[in-house]
């Protein structure tokens, strides 16, 4: 048994999942801050269904896209739980049926209709991500578009709109929520071309076109770095512009430290030749700036 919950949790990718409970967090508590009501406590448990149903959906999403990569994982990713043999094809399939009817069941019954119809359009970006006959993870341009749609727009699209509608209010944009969803659209771009740079051997054996396989490591990780180097200067810039919409000196100074992590963080990949060990402490550098752009999020 605790060999399975072990399997099982690699199967989910932690890293991932981290990031969609720090979104949803993020973005519920700003839904909550602009509400002009006082907070109904009864709205939690809903509000933890919510989050469940995201984390069924992305436990899918990654699940579905192991079991077709199996062969390239076993080249680049051997710990991942199908290409080590820690789980069977049957129970991955068992499991990502289970993840992706747990997830449609909880957002019907709790949700509504649109809702319910964004979360399905959600599953259906991952499935045809990773599954053939179209497999669009093969193309670099339509594999990061799908990418940066789900966890940028989707997510927080879904979420702050989800909860409106729990609160009894009508979705609108605000600032706060605008501003977060085109910056982790891009950040969800740069998570999207730089998840490959590990994979380069085994997408080259099996004929999978990334950034990383026609660009290069060097190339695409600059290219990465570069990318979140304009979304800091951006948000900047915005701080600098709207005082009275967001609190500036967080946001200025947050993105700023922010910045300076990410020119560590691209130095040391380099410095490291783009070997293995490098490109998985570059890349975990990535996620733990994403992390912490929603830890800052409710309060800008």
């Amino acid at each position: 048994m605790i060999a399975f919950q072990q399997a099982f949790w690699k199967f989910l990718r932690p890293h991932t999942i981290r990031g969609t409970i720090l979104g949803s967090i993020a973005v519920t508590a700003r839904a909550l801050i602009e509400c002009p009501a006082p907070l109904d406590w009864a709205l939690l448990p809903r509000a933890g269904l919510g989050v469940l149903a995201l984390l069924a959906g992305n436990g899918y999403i990654v699940g579905i896209n192991q079991i077709y990569d199996v062969d390239i994982d076993t080249v680049s990713k051997p710990f991942l739980p199908i290409a080590a043999g820690e789980l069977s094809p049957g129970m991955a399939w068992a499991l990502c049926v289970g993840l992706a009817a747990a997830g449609l069941g909880i957002t019907a019954a709790n949700f509504g209709r649109p809702i319910t119809l964004l979360y399905a359009f959600g599953l259906f970006l991952g499935t045809v991500y990773s599954v053939p006959p179209l497999r669009l993870k093969r193309f670099a341009v339509a594999a990061f578009m799908i990418i940066a749609t789900v966890r940028g727009f989707l997510l927080n699209f879904g979420v702050y709109s989800a909860t409106r509608a729990a609160l009894g209010l009508p979705f609108q944009w605000s600032p706060a929520i605008l501003f977060i969803t085109c910056f982790v659209t891009l950040f969800a771009t740069v998570i999207a071309i730089t998840k490959d740079l590990a994979d380069v051997e085994g997408d080259r054996k099996y004929g999978i076109q990334t950034f990383s396989t026609r660009l290069g490591t060097r190339r695409v990780a600059f290219l990465g770095s570069g990318l979140l180097a304009l979304n800091y200067a951006a948000a900047i810039a915005l701080a600098i512009k709207m005082p009275g919409t967001f609190r500036a000196p967080l946001m200025i100074g947050a993105n700023l430290l922010f910045t300076a992590y990410l020119a560590q963080q691209t130095a040391k990949i380099d410095k490291g030749k783009y070997s293995q060990l490098a490109i998985a402490g570059y890349y975990r550098g990535i996620w733990n700036l994403f992390y912490a752009q929603y830890a800052i999020f409710p309060f800008i």
